[in-house]
């Protein structure tokens, strides 16, 4: 196993590659995408210099794989570029990873942010010996509707600009609903805030400190599934898990399956620690009223500590973290190091 570079931070006046190694909604949404330029320039004052396949639609980037990665290795070799932000997640980004150079992106350490889909290439890097961070796509983290959060603002300018993330806390109040982007009016519109309730602890008494491995749920168990980038279990051994679900609100029992498939294949007995990210009940095609979406995310949280304490007992799990599909969120470190105290109930990047 490789000894992990954290990409240097990022200065003010940087620039920072715009790419798509996922889908093209950048091209159906374009005053979105618009809007998440103009934030990238105005509050964190960075020049987003935009890759070919920055804007190109869904049917070009499917079709063009390799394309995907030469944006992603062209920015991170760019003696210029400074950073590299996903425009949004996807669905098939794990056919761009065979087109990639893994040893040349180490030799280029650069930041790297997206979620979702891109957990194909966080855990790529990861591979690699590389940090990236998960959060901070253009068109959401960076487009939110209505005002930018305090929390989120000072997450991602963390992400960007500091060694570390260090100690996070919960977000004040928290939001899953999706408002659309077909309506560019709906974009200036704030999404129906909750109270944030905190995070919730389970198990596991002692401190653990770990490197950070995971993502996207979804993604994960396709990559667990293609078993063509899955590190070796003396590679995982002793990190901590991060997981969380998207907006394709997974049933409770799909995830069951997930899981058990994980355990008998004998990797959730290996991790010190879990991460859940808040766990999304609504999205642009399915609403809930409250009193659902909370009796979805306790499903949600029930099947994922039952199953994940079946095959390991002793390692803390904390449920809601900021991060994910979720707003808003805190950008986390994939392959970082991570101290979960459950006495304090403390979580702290490194």
């Amino acid at each position: 196993m490789k000894d992990f570079i954290v990409p240097p931070p990022l200065e003010p006046g940087d620039k920072v590659a715009i790419v798509a190694p996922a889908s093209g909604l950048a091209a159906s949404f374009p005053h979105v995408y618009d809007r998440g330029l103009d934030r990238i320039r105005s509050v964190f004052d960075l020049e987003p210099v935009e890759f070919p396949t920055a804007t190109k639609d869904d049917e070009f980037l499917s079709d063009h794989p390799k394309q995907r990665a030469g944006d992603i290795e062209q920015a991170f070799v760019s003696a210029d570029i400074r950073g590299v932000i996903a425009t949004i997640g996807g669905n098939d980004q794990i056919r761009v990873l065979r087109h990639l150079d893994g040893e040349l992106l180490r030799e280029n350490p650069t930041r790297f942010f997206g979620i979702s889909d891109n957990t194909n290439l966080a855990q790529f890097l990861w591979n690699h010996g590389l940090v990236s961070y998960y959060g901070g796509h253009v068109l959401t983290e960076f487009a939110i509707p209505g005002p930018l959060p305090e929390y989120l603002e000072s997450g991602v300018r963390s992400a960007l600009f500091d060694e570390t993330i260090g100690q996070i806390q919960p977000a004040p109040t928290f939001s899953d609903q999706d408002l659309g982007w077909e309506d560019s009016e709906k974009i200036e519109q704030s999404p129906e805030m909750e109270d944030n309730p905190g995070w919730s602890w389970h198990g596991g008494e002692a401190s653990v400190t770990g490197r950070t491995w995971g993502g996207n749920f979804e993604v994960t168990f396709l990559q667990l599934a293609t078993n063509r980038y899955v590190p070796s279990p003396d590679a995982l051994e002793g990190s901590v898990l991060m997981l969380e679900t998207s907006e394709e609100l997974p049933d409770p029992g799909v995830l069951k399956r997930m899981l058990l498939g994980m355990g008998e294949r004998g990797l959730l007995e290996l991790f010190d620690g879990l991460l859940v990210g808040r766990i999304k009940a609504r999205s642009h095609l399915i609403d809930r009223p409250k009193e659902e979406r909370e009796e979805y995310r306790k499903r949600v949280a029930r099947t994922i500590v039952d199953i994940f304490t079946m095959y390991n007992s002793t390692a803390p799990i904390v449920l809601n973290v900021d991060f994910g599909h979720t707003n808003p969120i805190v950008p986390v470190p994939i392959g970082g190091t991570v101290t979960i105290d459950p006495k304090a109930e403390a979580i702290s990047f490194g």
